[in-house]
Formats: C-alpha cells, structure tokens, sequence
C-alpha cells in the first residue's frame, strides 16, 4: 500500500520503522517542502516530499502534525482518500478549545469537516512514539496491545486496521469519529497496554468527565 505522512515527527518515524518491512511505500512530508525531510527519510529508507505531495501520495494520508498546524494541510490534494488522524489537543501547545475538553468535539471531527470527501480514521493517538515503534508493550493479560480506532467509514476503518495490524498491534473499533474523545489524551485508556477484551472495557466505561492525572500515561 502507498502511504503518504503529512509530518515527519516520532510517530511518522515509528510508523515508517513499522510500516516498512511489510512492503508498504512510505512518503514522509512536512509544508517546508521535500529538502526539509530529505535527510530524515534516507535515514529512515522511504520517500520525501511536500506535504501536497504526500497527501496525493497513495491510497492513505497520515495526518501527523498539531491541531495548530491544521492550516497547512492540502485538503484539496487529499480528496477522498482514507486520512489517519494521530493528533491530539494540548491546551499548552494549541491555544484553548473548550469544545474539545468535554467531549463536544474532537480533532478527527474538525478534519472531517475540513475535508467532507476525505474518509477520516482516527488511529496512533493513543500510544507514545516509542511504544509504537517497539510494535506496542507487554499488557496484563499477556495479550497483544491493543489500539483503538475510530470512524464514520466502516471501510475505511477496516484499512487503517490493517495497518495497525502490520505495527504489531491489535486494532480495535472504538465507534464513530464523534466518540473518539474516548481515546484522546489523559482519558482514562489513552497510551495504555492493554489487551482489546481490557480497551474495550475501559472505553465503554468512559464518560466525558473523565480524565486522568497529566503525564501519568508515561509512567
């Protein structure tokens, strides 16, 4: 499959790391252009570009860069491709967006909006850099660690769990783009190793008021 990354940060290098021995074609990007990421990416093995050019890449879009960045991605060039959203809303980094704290909204809703052809999936939010690029850490149960997903698109949401598949992880459907705020930061199973029967637990236990400690997911 042709993956194009908007971003060239720890997850798009976690993801390239992953992604790669599975015979996927990687594209990493960033709005400086192809010379900004061409040093990462002979580093890595896979392909640069201008963040236009990964999002007419091939069949999937990662969209890997803040909140605050989402001014610089070429919906336009996306169309109606599969996008993976790996964003997550820090109130210190991306300015405050009350409607993202209770649940009323969430990052993957607003690139949806932004991009009404585009088939958005929200995946690799919920697990840290590292994690991702180890292919996940030892859970309770001893089972796979397992990574929620969510999406408007049953399709599109069967494709990004492949992909998740070929990370070594195990996907899980966590409903529809607009309970995705289950699985954002400091919710009580974000970056958590746990096994699907435990994720889907914890996910369905979850209710808009509640949060976890800050950084207590990098314990």
């Amino acid at each position: 499959m042709k993956i194009g990354m908007i971003g060239a940060g720890r997850i798009a290098s976690a993801l390239v790391e992953r992604l790669a021995p599975h015979g996927h074609e990687l594209m990493i990007s960033n709005s400086r252009g192809r010379e900004a990421v061409q040093e990462t990416a002979d580093a890595l093995g896979c392909l640069a570009g201008s963040a236009e050019d990964a999002a007419a890449f091939g069949e999937v879009t990662v969209v890997t860069v803040p909140l605050n960045r989402f001014d610089t991605i070429p919906a336009e060039a996306i169309g109606d491709r599969i996008v993976v959203d790996t964003c997550n809303y820090y109130p210190g980094r991306d300015g405050p967006h009350p409607e993202f704290e209770g649940g009323g909204d969430t990052t993957s809703e607003q690139l949806q909006r932004m991009m009404p052809q585009a088939r958005v999936v929200k995946a690799f939010n919920s697990i840290m850099s590292a994690h991702l690029a180890e292919g996940g850490r030892p859970t309770p149960s001893g089972g796979l660690h397992a990574l929620p997903i969510a999406s408007d698109d049953t399709a599109a949401a069967d494709v990004v769990a492949q992909i998740v598949r070929d990370c070594g992880l195990d996907p899980v459907y966590a409903g529809p783009l607009k309970d995705s705020w289950k699985f954002e930061r400091a919710r009580p199973v974000y970056c958590r190793p746990l096994d699907a029967e435990a994720l889907r637990e914890g996910l369905a236990a979850t209710t808009p008021q509640d949060f976890v400690p800050e950084n207590s997911w990098k314990d």
